[in-house]
């Protein structure tokens, strides 16, 4: 039986490791790596809900984004997103 490496490696796009501060809705975190419609960002706030939509800020953008998943690992929280509107 064959298993896919990690659930998250669904992606359709490509990503590229990125660093910088992020901040959405207020939560302050690390951006991990971004793609042409998304990005990931490790933070301590395990309060996102998949489908809710927030405003984000990261050195290569700003705008709305729809919250895809959370995974929570060793007190650390990582949230996907995927960008829904750039300003």
């Amino acid at each position: 039986m064959k298993h896919s490496p990690h659930p998250r490696e669904q992606r359709r796009e490509p990503r590229r490791a990125a660093k910088g501060n992020v901040t959405v809705a207020g939560v302050e975190g690390q951006l991990v790596d971004v793609s042409e419609h998304g990005f990931r960002m490790a933070h301590g706030d395990a309060s996102f809900e998949p489908g809710q939509v927030v405003e984000f800020a990261h050195v290569e953008a700003r705008g709305k984004a729809r919250v895809i998943w959370n995974r929570i690992s060793e007190g650390r929280v990582e949230t996907g997103f995927f960008v829904v509107e750039v300003s």
